[in-house]
Protein backbone atom coordinates (compact mmCIF):
# COMPACT_ATOMS: atom_id res chain seq x y z
CA UNK A 1 0.00 0.00 0.00
CA UNK A 2 1.53 3.49 -1.11
CA UNK A 3 2.15 5.72 1.93
CA UNK A 4 -0.58 8.71 1.84
CA UNK A 5 0.74 12.15 -0.17
CA UNK A 6 -1.87 15.05 0.12
CA UNK A 7 -2.04 16.22 -3.32
CA UNK A 8 -0.79 20.03 -4.09
CA UNK A 9 -0.32 20.64 -0.54
CA UNK A 10 2.06 23.96 -1.15
CA UNK A 11 -0.44 25.31 -3.47
CA UNK A 12 -3.06 24.74 -0.60
CA UNK A 13 -1.02 26.20 1.68
CA UNK A 14 -0.55 28.99 -0.63
CA UNK A 15 -4.25 29.85 -1.06
CA UNK A 16 -5.07 28.34 2.54
CA UNK A 17 -2.40 30.69 4.23
CA UNK A 18 -2.59 29.51 7.21
CA UNK A 19 -1.76 31.14 10.33
CA UNK A 20 -1.88 31.14 14.57
CA UNK A 21 -5.88 31.61 15.80
CA UNK A 22 -7.29 31.14 12.52
CA UNK A 23 -10.32 28.73 11.92
CA UNK A 24 -10.16 26.36 8.75
CA UNK A 25 -12.06 23.57 7.48
CA UNK A 26 -10.76 20.82 5.74
CA UNK A 27 -14.50 19.11 4.37
CA UNK A 28 -12.44 15.81 2.99
CA UNK A 29 -10.57 14.61 5.73
CA UNK A 30 -9.22 11.24 4.40
CA UNK A 31 -5.84 10.62 5.73
CA UNK A 32 -5.65 13.86 7.02
CA UNK A 33 -2.46 15.53 5.45
CA UNK A 34 -3.88 18.41 4.50
CA UNK A 35 -5.97 18.56 7.64
CA UNK A 36 -2.27 18.54 9.99
CA UNK A 37 -0.91 20.95 7.19
CA UNK A 38 -2.88 23.31 8.31
CA UNK A 39 -3.08 22.39 11.93
CA UNK A 40 0.91 22.55 12.12
CA UNK A 41 0.91 26.31 9.89
CA UNK A 42 -1.76 27.56 12.33
CA UNK A 43 0.01 27.18 15.44
CA UNK A 44 -0.20 27.23 18.33
CA UNK A 45 -4.09 27.75 18.57
CA UNK A 46 -5.63 27.56 15.45
CA UNK A 47 -8.13 25.50 14.66
CA UNK A 48 -9.55 22.54 12.28
CA UNK A 49 -12.83 21.20 12.10
CA UNK A 50 -12.67 18.29 9.40
CA UNK A 51 -15.57 16.34 8.12
CA UNK A 52 -15.77 13.03 6.52
CA UNK A 53 -18.29 10.21 5.43
CA UNK A 54 -16.09 7.57 6.19
CA UNK A 55 -15.72 6.18 9.34
CA UNK A 56 -12.92 3.87 8.38
CA UNK A 57 -11.23 6.87 7.69
CA UNK A 58 -11.99 9.06 10.82
CA UNK A 59 -11.22 5.77 13.38
CA UNK A 60 -7.93 5.97 11.64
CA UNK A 61 -6.84 9.86 11.52
CA UNK A 62 -8.21 10.15 14.71
CA UNK A 63 -5.39 8.22 16.35
CA UNK A 64 -2.45 10.11 13.26
CA UNK A 65 -3.71 13.16 14.50
CA UNK A 66 -4.88 13.04 18.63
CA UNK A 67 -1.61 15.07 19.45
CA UNK A 68 -3.27 18.00 18.18
CA UNK A 69 -6.16 17.61 21.33
CA UNK A 70 -9.24 20.18 21.13
CA UNK A 71 -7.43 22.05 18.27
CA UNK A 72 -8.98 19.26 15.90
CA UNK A 73 -12.79 18.55 15.56
CA UNK A 74 -13.98 15.47 13.49
CA UNK A 75 -17.19 15.32 12.37
CA UNK A 76 -18.98 12.38 10.63
CA UNK A 77 -21.48 13.93 7.69
CA UNK A 78 -21.33 14.39 4.26
CA UNK A 79 -19.49 17.62 3.26
CA UNK A 80 -22.79 19.27 1.73
CA UNK A 81 -23.60 19.75 4.96
CA UNK A 82 -20.62 21.72 5.91
CA UNK A 83 -23.49 24.86 6.71
CA UNK A 84 -25.23 23.22 9.60
CA UNK A 85 -22.15 21.60 10.83
CA UNK A 86 -20.50 24.82 11.08
CA UNK A 87 -22.96 26.92 12.58
CA UNK A 88 -23.41 23.94 15.38
CA UNK A 89 -19.37 24.13 15.66
CA UNK A 90 -18.74 27.70 15.64
CA UNK A 91 -16.86 27.96 12.41
CA UNK A 92 -19.41 30.00 10.70
CA UNK A 93 -17.11 33.01 10.13
CA UNK A 94 -13.73 30.48 9.16
CA UNK A 95 -10.68 32.36 7.42
CA UNK A 96 -11.10 28.80 4.95
CA UNK A 97 -12.08 26.04 3.64
CA UNK A 98 -11.00 22.67 1.66
CA UNK A 99 -12.14 19.96 -0.61
CA UNK A 100 -9.75 17.11 -1.87
CA UNK A 101 -12.88 15.94 -3.62
CA UNK A 102 -10.66 12.76 -5.18
CA UNK A 103 -11.23 8.96 -4.14
CA UNK A 104 -9.00 8.66 -0.69
CA UNK A 105 -5.96 6.09 -1.15
CA UNK A 106 -6.83 4.34 2.09
CA UNK A 107 -10.59 3.69 -0.05
CA UNK A 108 -8.53 2.61 -2.76
CA UNK A 109 -6.01 0.69 -1.73
CA UNK A 110 -8.90 -1.34 0.14
CA UNK A 111 -10.53 -4.15 -1.57
CA UNK A 112 -13.15 -4.36 0.39
CA UNK A 113 -14.51 -0.79 -0.86
CA UNK A 114 -15.08 -2.12 -4.35
CA UNK A 115 -13.70 0.76 -5.55
CA UNK A 116 -10.46 -0.02 -7.75
CA UNK A 117 -10.85 -2.61 -10.90
CA UNK A 118 -7.31 -3.81 -9.68
CA UNK A 119 -8.14 -5.32 -6.85
CA UNK A 120 -11.13 -7.91 -6.82
CA UNK A 121 -13.23 -7.39 -4.00
CA UNK A 122 -17.33 -6.86 -3.58
CA UNK A 123 -18.84 -4.84 -6.16
CA UNK A 124 -19.75 -1.97 -2.63
CA UNK A 125 -18.47 1.57 -3.83
CA UNK A 126 -19.95 3.28 -0.91
CA UNK A 127 -18.01 5.76 0.80
CA UNK A 128 -20.27 6.06 3.53
CA UNK A 129 -21.44 2.10 4.69
CA UNK A 130 -24.11 3.80 6.20
CA UNK A 131 -26.23 4.14 3.18
CA UNK A 132 -28.03 1.13 1.42
CA UNK A 133 -27.51 1.31 -2.24
CA UNK A 134 -24.35 -0.26 -3.12
CA UNK A 135 -22.50 -0.52 -7.41
CA UNK A 136 -23.78 -3.91 -7.04
CA UNK A 137 -27.21 -3.22 -6.69
CA UNK A 138 -27.47 -0.90 -9.55
CA UNK A 139 -25.44 -3.33 -12.20
CA UNK A 140 -27.64 -6.37 -11.02
CA UNK A 141 -31.20 -4.44 -10.86
CA UNK A 142 -30.96 -1.21 -12.54
CA UNK A 143 -32.70 -1.45 -16.50
CA UNK A 144 -30.26 -1.76 -19.04
CA UNK A 145 -31.34 1.83 -20.71
CA UNK A 146 -30.55 3.44 -16.66
CA UNK A 147 -27.32 1.66 -16.46
CA UNK A 148 -26.55 2.96 -20.17
CA UNK A 149 -27.40 6.25 -18.36
CA UNK A 150 -25.43 6.44 -15.52
CA UNK A 151 -21.90 5.14 -17.94
CA UNK A 152 -22.56 7.72 -20.27
CA UNK A 153 -23.69 11.04 -17.82
CA UNK A 154 -21.49 10.14 -14.92
CA UNK A 155 -18.55 8.90 -17.16
CA UNK A 156 -18.44 9.99 -20.42
CA UNK A 157 -18.55 6.58 -21.63
CA UNK A 158 -18.87 6.84 -25.42
CA UNK A 159 -19.45 2.81 -25.43
CA UNK A 160 -22.09 3.05 -22.97
CA UNK A 161 -25.17 1.19 -24.46
CA UNK A 162 -23.03 -1.72 -24.86
CA UNK A 163 -21.51 -1.83 -21.89
CA UNK A 164 -24.65 -1.63 -20.39
CA UNK A 165 -26.03 -4.52 -22.34
CA UNK A 166 -22.60 -6.76 -21.61
CA UNK A 167 -23.57 -6.20 -17.62
CA UNK A 168 -26.81 -7.21 -18.14
CA UNK A 169 -26.35 -10.46 -19.88
CA UNK A 170 -23.39 -10.98 -17.07
CA UNK A 171 -25.98 -11.24 -14.54
CA UNK A 172 -25.43 -11.06 -11.59
CA UNK A 173 -21.95 -9.64 -10.55
CA UNK A 174 -20.88 -9.80 -7.42
CA UNK A 175 -17.32 -8.78 -7.48
CA UNK A 176 -15.05 -6.21 -9.41
CA UNK A 177 -13.59 -8.69 -11.64
CA UNK A 178 -16.91 -9.66 -12.55
CA UNK A 179 -17.20 -6.00 -13.61
CA UNK A 180 -14.33 -6.02 -15.73
CA UNK A 181 -14.80 -8.97 -17.48
CA UNK A 182 -18.46 -7.52 -18.69
CA UNK A 183 -16.60 -4.33 -19.68
CA UNK A 184 -13.86 -6.44 -21.26
CA UNK A 185 -16.09 -8.13 -23.83
CA UNK A 186 -17.05 -5.11 -25.24
CA UNK A 187 -13.63 -2.83 -24.82
CA UNK A 188 -11.19 -5.25 -25.21
CA UNK A 189 -7.72 -6.37 -22.86
CA UNK A 190 -6.36 -3.12 -21.48
CA UNK A 191 -3.13 -1.94 -23.62
CA UNK A 192 0.20 -0.17 -22.24
CA UNK A 193 0.01 3.45 -22.29
CA UNK A 194 -3.45 3.96 -22.53
CA UNK A 195 -6.32 3.96 -20.45
CA UNK A 196 -7.62 0.71 -18.42
CA UNK A 197 -10.89 -0.14 -20.34
CA UNK A 198 -13.29 -0.11 -17.34
CA UNK A 199 -11.60 2.86 -16.02
CA UNK A 200 -14.94 5.04 -16.83
CA UNK A 201 -17.55 2.53 -15.73
CA UNK A 202 -15.75 2.12 -12.29
CA UNK A 203 -16.03 5.94 -12.19
CA UNK A 204 -19.51 6.20 -13.12
CA UNK A 205 -21.23 3.75 -10.99
CA UNK A 206 -18.87 5.21 -7.71
CA UNK A 207 -19.97 8.91 -8.56
CA UNK A 208 -23.62 7.56 -9.05
CA UNK A 209 -23.84 5.39 -5.91
CA UNK A 210 -21.97 8.25 -4.01
CA UNK A 211 -24.52 10.84 -5.71
CA UNK A 212 -21.10 12.97 -5.59
CA UNK A 213 -21.61 15.58 -8.36
CA UNK A 214 -25.00 17.03 -6.30
CA UNK A 215 -23.46 16.69 -2.95
CA UNK A 216 -20.44 18.81 -4.79
CA UNK A 217 -22.84 21.65 -6.04
CA UNK A 218 -24.76 21.79 -2.97
CA UNK A 219 -21.11 21.90 -0.81
CA UNK A 220 -19.67 24.58 -2.92
CA UNK A 221 -22.47 27.01 -2.55
CA UNK A 222 -22.50 26.12 1.72
CA UNK A 223 -19.07 26.85 1.61
CA UNK A 224 -19.19 30.02 0.43
CA UNK A 225 -21.39 31.28 3.06
CA UNK A 226 -19.38 29.73 6.01
CA UNK A 227 -15.98 32.12 5.38
CA UNK A 228 -15.40 34.74 6.68
CA UNK A 229 -15.07 38.35 4.02
CA UNK A 230 -11.59 37.94 2.72
CA UNK A 231 -11.52 34.36 3.42
CA UNK A 232 -10.95 31.37 0.85
CA UNK A 233 -12.81 28.07 -0.39
CA UNK A 234 -10.01 25.62 -2.19
CA UNK A 235 -11.20 22.78 -4.00
CA UNK A 236 -9.38 20.06 -5.78
CA UNK A 237 -10.66 17.65 -8.10
CA UNK A 238 -9.95 14.47 -10.25
CA UNK A 239 -12.02 14.47 -13.47
CA UNK A 240 -13.78 16.77 -15.84
CA UNK A 241 -17.40 16.70 -14.49
CA UNK A 242 -16.17 17.74 -10.99
CA UNK A 243 -13.30 20.59 -12.38
CA UNK A 244 -16.47 22.11 -14.57
CA UNK A 245 -18.82 22.47 -11.77
CA UNK A 246 -16.14 24.07 -9.70
CA UNK A 247 -15.49 26.20 -12.22
CA UNK A 248 -18.80 27.51 -12.96
CA UNK A 249 -19.47 27.97 -9.42
CA UNK A 250 -16.38 30.30 -9.02
CA UNK A 251 -18.03 32.28 -12.07
CA UNK A 252 -21.15 32.87 -10.77
CA UNK A 253 -21.14 31.90 -7.26
CA UNK A 254 -24.14 32.80 -5.07
CA UNK A 255 -22.26 35.08 -2.71
CA UNK A 256 -19.89 38.57 -3.48
CA UNK A 257 -16.28 36.95 -4.48
CA UNK A 258 -14.00 36.34 -7.28
CA UNK A 259 -12.29 33.51 -8.66
CA UNK A 260 -8.32 33.49 -7.50
CA UNK A 261 -7.06 31.53 -10.14
CA UNK A 262 -7.93 32.27 -13.74
CA UNK A 263 -6.30 28.29 -14.92
CA UNK A 264 -6.76 25.58 -13.16
CA UNK A 265 -3.31 24.73 -11.08
CA UNK A 266 -2.20 21.25 -11.81
CA UNK A 267 1.12 19.64 -10.09
CA UNK A 268 4.84 19.92 -11.00
CA UNK A 269 6.81 17.51 -12.36
CA UNK A 270 8.57 17.16 -8.87
CA UNK A 271 5.48 16.40 -7.12
CA UNK A 272 4.20 14.29 -9.62
CA UNK A 273 7.74 12.03 -9.40
CA UNK A 274 6.53 11.69 -6.18
CA UNK A 275 3.15 11.13 -5.93
CA UNK A 276 2.00 9.45 -9.62
CA UNK A 277 -1.77 9.98 -7.93
CA UNK A 278 -1.75 13.69 -8.37
CA UNK A 279 -1.48 13.59 -12.26
CA UNK A 280 -5.14 14.47 -12.87
CA UNK A 281 -5.60 16.91 -9.71
CA UNK A 282 -7.17 20.18 -10.60
CA UNK A 283 -6.87 23.01 -7.59
CA UNK A 284 -9.39 26.35 -7.78
CA UNK A 285 -9.82 28.79 -5.34
CA UNK A 286 -11.90 31.78 -4.73
CA UNK A 287 -12.12 34.49 -1.96
CA UNK A 288 -15.13 35.93 -0.49
CA UNK A 289 -15.67 39.80 -1.44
Amino acid sequence: MQAHIPVLLDEVLQFLHPQAGGKFIDATLGAGGHTRAMLDRSSPDGRVLAIDHDEVAIAETVRNLQSFGSRLEIVKANFRSIASIAEQRGFTDADGVLADVGLSSMMVDDASRGFSFKREGPLDMRMDREQEMTAADVVNTFAEKEIADILFNFGEERRSRAIARSIVRSRPLKLTSDLVRAVGAVMGTPRYGHIHPSTRTFQALRIFVNDELSSLESFIDASMSVVRPGGRVVIITFHSLEDRIVKTKFRTPVIAGKALTKKVVTASEEELRRNPRARSAKLRAWERA
